[in-house]
């Protein structure tokens, strides 16, 4: 009965896959109660923009976070052909010193280039250290995990279909009628589908930046930010929503600038 080795393999990538999703799961879980046990000490604490930009967007944001502090002070000018020109070569603090030496002596570079090798630089690895020390974020560990789990899963219950698709459709070898083969090969799909659903439900804070300690934080700096001062709540809204919450069209169109070779490889992904 060539149907029935089909659905024991069938069945074979379903257990696995959600297997490995709950490990995962479980490991991260363990990992932020670990880091939980050392949050009593910043349960009170305010974040900075930076903190606050990691955690709602990673390292990427943190980046973007300080362009858009730097261009709003006027100095560092975006254009809107996607460089980036220094006028004030003093940086700051150290993000804004990572941004300049991204940019590199001569001054100008493209903004893309520029985004990528802040989001590498040790600044930012020096924030996310200290925000998973506190138990606010995410390990890497712990985030990739989880979403390489839920990745195969996705691909198993892909793998489910295609395996009762060609049990259905390979010549009958047995009286078992089709629907009773096909109500058969539902039932590791349901298995794959139930594990998404619940890991959208419980395991999906761990595929983010936050962890529950830190998306509690967020959401304090988000509902009390609206009565902020003005430049102030301006770069609270980057930082948590990104550069979709940049309201100069210049500025914007600086983000969104494709080089000619970006445009091309887009155009092939």
């Amino acid at each position: 009965m060539f149907w029935v080795l089909l659905l024991l393999l069938a069945w074979a990538v379903a257990g696995t896959a959600c297997t490995r999703l709950c490990l995962a799961a479980v490991h991260a879980a363990a990992m932020d109660t670990k880091a939980m046990s050392g949050t009593s000490t910043v349960l009170g604490h305010d974040l900075t923009l930076y903190e606050a930009a990691f955690l709602s967007g990673g390292p990427r944001r943190v980046a973007d976070l300080t362009l858009v502090s730097m261009a709003r002070q006027r100095r560092l000018l975006l254009a809107r052909t996607g460089w980036a020109t220094v006028v004030d070569p003093r940086g700051r603090d150290e993000m804004e010193r990572s941004v300049i030496g991204a940019i590199g002596p001569e001054g100008q570079s493209r903004i893309a280039p520029v985004r990528d090798a802040t989001a590498a630089a040790d600044a930012v690895g020096s924030l996310r250290d200290r925000l998973v020390s506190a138990g606010l974020a995410v390990p890497d560990e712990a985030r990739s995990g989880v979403a390489t789990a839920i990745r195969q899963v996705r691909l198993a219950a892909l793998a489910v279909l295609a395996l009762g698709a060609v049990a259905l459709l390979a010549p009958a070898q047995s009286d078992m009628p089709a629907h009773l083969v096909a109500l058969w090969f539902a039932l590791p799909f349901v298995l794959t589908l139930s594990c998404l659903a619940i890991a959208r439900m419980e395991i999906h804070p761990y595929a983010r930046w936050a962890s529950p300690a830190g998306q509690r934080l967020l959401s304090s700096l988000v509902r009390h930010s609206g009565g902020g001062e003005g430049d102030r709540r301006y770069l609270t809204s980057v930082a948590v929503r990104g550069v979709r919450a940049v309201a100069e069209p210049d500025l914007r169109a600086a983000f969104a600038h494709r080089g000619p070779h970006q445009e091309l490889s887009h155009g092939h992904d």
